[in-house]
Order: C-alpha cells, then sequence, then structure tokens
C-alpha cells in the first residue's frame, strides 16, 4: 500500500514534467494509493473495470489512449481482479508499427498470458516477424515473449531464429538468445537436441576460452555455439551450462581448467565495475561458478586440485561484513563439502562456519548450521569444534531447531547429548514441543541406526528433551 501510495505521488509530481499519463490515470493511481481498506480498493478498481471496458469497446480509440488503457488493465490484474476481456487488445497491440506501442503490447502480453493460453497462437507470426527485425529493441522484446509465453509446441516456430540471434552484434540480444535456449531446453529438451554442429566458445576480457560443449540428453547429444566477448552473456550462460552439468557431470570434466580461469579473472576484478556489487566482484556470476565447480570436483579428486587454489582465494578475499559476501562465503563452503578434502580448505571453511556461528544474526547462524552440516560429511570431527556453537543455537534459534537437531545427529562426541539436554533448563517455558519433539525424533533415528540398544543415560535425554514433566 505504501508503495503504491509512493507511486501515486510521483505521477502525480511527473504530470507537471510531462510523462504523457492522463490526469485521469494520475487520479486512479493515486486514489489507489490513498485507499484505507481493501474494500474501498476494490470498489475502485471495479468502476475502473467499467470504464475501460466501454472505452476499450470504441473502434475509434487513438492508438496513445489504447497503451494508456493496457497499463490501467495491469493495475487491474495486479489487484487481484480479472481483465481478461482487455486481453486482446494487448495482443493486437504487439503487431503494431510503432516501437513504443509495439514494446508495450509485448509488455502486456507477457503479463497477462501464460504459455498454454488460448492467445499465444496469434503472436507466434507477430514474434517471428520481430525476432527478424532491424532494430534491437524489437528483437528485444520479442525475445522477451518468446522467454515467457513460447512452448514445447511452438518452440520449433521460433527456434531457428533464436539460435541465429546467438551471433547478433548486440550483446543484449545475444543474452537474452541464451536465456530464451535455456527455457527451451527447461521445457522440452529433445527440441534443441539437434544443435549437434554447433560449438560454445567463452570469450571474456584478454582471457580467451575455447570451450567445447557436449550436452547428452538421453542418447542425444547437442551443443550450443556462443563466442562473446561480453561478461553479461557469459553470465547468462552460465545458468543453462549449471543445469546440463547437474544432469550429467562427467561430460563435462574437460572444461574445469575454463570454469577456474572464469572465476579467476572475477575475482581478481578484470570484469567492468558495473558488475560489482557491494564492492563485490560480479557476486552472482561467483556463486554461480563455485556451483558449478562443486558438481564437477565432487567424487573428483584430480579435478578438485584444480580448484584448491581458486576456492581458497575466494574464501579469504570475501568480505564478512555485508551479506553478499557471507552468501560468497557460504557458496565457498558448500563447494569444499564437495570437493575431495583438502586439509587447508576444511580449515579455513571451518573457521568460515565460527563466524557465522558466532554472529548476532539469526540468518548467519542458519548458515552456519548448513555449512557445518554438509561439511562433517566428509571431516566429521570438525563437529565437535563447534558444539557449544550449535547448543547456543538450539538455545536461541527455536525456528532452526530442527536442523540443528539433525546436524547433533552426525556427531560423534557422545557428551553432546547430555549438553543438549542441559540447554534446557527446568524453568524454560519458552521452549517449543514441536521443535523439542523434532530433536527427539532425529536423535532417536540416529541411535537405532548405530545399534540395537539404546542406552538408559539416551532415554533420559530423550524425555527431558520433550517435557520436564517426563520425569
Amino acid at each position: 500500500m505504501e508503495q503504491l501510495k509512493t507511486i501515486g505521488r510521483e505521477l502525480a509530481m511527473g504530470s507537471q514534467g510531462g510523462f504523457g499519463q492522463s490526469k485521469e490515470f494520475l487520479d486512479l493511481i493515486k486514489s489507489i494509493g490513498e485507499s484505507r481498506s481493501k474494500a474501498e480498493e476494490d470498489r475502485i478498481v471495479v468502476r475502473e473495470i467499467e470504464t475501460l471496458k466501454s472505452r476499450l469497446s470504441d473502434p475509434n480509440t487513438p492508438k496513445f489512449k489504447l497503451k494508456e488503457y493496457l497499463i490501467r488493465l495491469l493495475y487491474v490484474e495486479m489487484l487481484g481482479h480479472d481483465a481478461s476481456f482487455g486481453y486482446i487488445h494487448a495482443v493486437k497491440m504487439t503487431h503494431d508499427d510503432n516501437l513504443l506501442l509495439k514494446r508495450t503490447g509485448y509488455l502486456a502480453v507477457t503479463l497477462f498470458l501464460n504459455e498454454d493460453h488460448d492467445l499465444i497462437i496469434l503472436i507466434v507470426n507477430t514474434m517471428q516477424k520481430d525476432l527478424k527485425s532491424d532494430n534491437y529493441l524489437v528483437v528485444c522484446a520479442a525475445l522477451n515473449a518468446v522467454c515467457r509465453l513460447i512452448n514445447e509446441e511452438t518452440i520449433p516456430a521460433v527456434l531457428p531464429q533464436v539460435v541465429e540471434l546467438l551471433g547478433h552484434q548486440k550483446e543484449t540480444v545475444r543474452k537474452k538468445a541464451v536465456m530464451a535456449l535455456h527455457g527451451f531446453f527447461q521445457r522440452a529438451p529433445g527440441s534443441v537436441s539437434h544443435l549437434i554442429s554447433n560449438f560454445r566458445k567463452v570469450h571474456n576480457l584478454d582471457l580467451q576460452l575455447n570451450v567445447w560443449v557436449y550436452v547428452l540428453v538421453g542418447v542425444l547429444v547437442f551443443t550450443v555455439r556462443l563466442c562473446d566477448n561480453d561478461p553479461g552473456v557469459m553470465g547468462a550462460t552460465l545458468c543453462p551450462l549449471f543445469d546440463l552439468i547437474a544432469i550429467d557431470a562427467d561430460t563435462y570434466k574437460d572444461l574445469v581448467v575454463s570454469f577456474v580461469n572464469i572465476l579467476k579473472q572475477v575475482a581478481e576484478r578484470r570484469l567492468p565495475k558495473s558488475y560489482d556489487y557491494h564492492q563485490m566482484p560480479a557476486p552472482f556470476i561467483q556463486i554461480k561458478l563455485l556451483k558449478i565447480l562443486a558438481l564437477l570436483g565432487s567424487g573428483d579428486k584430480k579435478a578438485s586440485e584444480q580448484m584448491y587454489t581458486i576456492v581458497g582465494d575466494i574464501m579469504r578475499k570475501c568480505d564478512s561484513t555485508t551479506n553478499i559476501g557471507n552468501a560468497i562465503l557460504y557458496e565457498s563452503v558448500c563447494c569444499v563439502s564437495s570437493l575431495h578434502p583438502n586439509p587447508k580448505l576444511l580449515e579455513a571453511a571451518a573457521d568460515a562456519i565460527s563466524k557465522f556461528l558466532k554472529s548476532d544474526s539469526h540468518n548467519l547462524k542458519y548458515l552456519g548450521i548448513d555449512a557445518l552440516s554438509r561439511l562433517i560429511k566428509i571431516s566429521p570431527e570438525i563437529a565437535e569444534q563447534h558444539q557449544l556453537a550449535v547448543i547456543d543455537c538450539l538455545e536461541t534459534m527455536n525456528r532452526v531447531f530442527e536442523h540443528a537437531g539433525d546436524l547433533v545427529n552426525a556427531k560423534v562426541a557422545h557428551n553432546l547429548m547430555r549438553l543438549i539436554a542441559e540447554g534446557f533448563g527446568e524453568d524454560d517455558d519458552t521452549a517449543d514441543s514441536q521443535l523439542r519433539s523434532s530433536a527427539v525424533c532425529s536423535h532417536l533415528g540416529s541411535e537405532f541406526c548405530s545399534g540395537p540398544f539404546v542406552s538408559l543415560q539416551t532415554i533420559k535425554c530423550f524425555t527431558y528433551l520433550l517435557s520436564s514433566s517426563c520425569y
């Protein structure tokens, strides 16, 4: 509601500067933003629906007015009301030769329709034509619609044009083409299986990497060709590559060096400053690359050894005072937990976990518990270093109690059960019984899996966890 009020005020102020909206539209936004109840808001929107139905039925309505009416329809849908009576007008506007009207039409249809809507068939031909346009803004608008609206049946109609756009001179077009192909693969892997003869080449800054990607989908092999020196296109390509590697990591083992080199140049700030976020160099690209390296290095000592240096560098350079820095640090620990064990990296990961668990932020405490649960799978002794910190989480964070209980499960130290029991004093009336039960079930499962007998001390601990009245 506050956001709508802000929008209303800004638009009202902007009316003096000539945004092009009518006073009627500005009054609508203002009245919605200033409504004091849902019922009042609904009355305003219902009245607006009747107005728009009348206006849109007039065949002599000027095009610039139709554009505004479509935007007003977006507000109607955004506020939970049905605006399907105006969908066809959005479809018609995508056919317009005027760039502003065409882009407005594409924006509207991508928000109004879904890939299974009956009206999609009416804009496929328009998208085919616009994908071949000389105006890259028109091409981008069409690609946006392709990403959102093309389904398995209509993919073949636009696939040739999308593949051709991988070589477009504008990096924005190439990036959106990659995203479209990724969407095709997610919806129907077989639809792009015939792209066997193409190859993918990643060229970033002064580092040239020739990457041949062979993607196995069942018995079908296809490759995607990308030749680019724009980091944005390279970053977009990491998303489909991650999905493909998750399906068959062995096929991509030869790309480990390439991914390591890309991550290295990102960490060395060799990308433009426009990719920095909170003074961290391209953090989202770093995170995706760490996820990819984790998949490629899992269970592979040789591949893991190629990653040790860069992962260690990433962990050292992380700024733990920012959320994005902690996100990269957490992802680095997750990557370490997937690689073949390395003592130095394990020590660095343990230090990072210690920072998380000692943080005042509950979110970081949860990250620490989750990261520790991953790390103990390859180095159980690390858990003993953080027993007291986990107990502190159990005392102060009921919302992560269940996860912490599962983590305690895997610890080797037998006295930890006693520590957990002592964590709940007799006067503790705030402990959640549901969470206590989760911990008990977790520990019981661990106990019975490890042997056929349960010690008396363990049973006492369980009953104490459930409730002091159990004694």
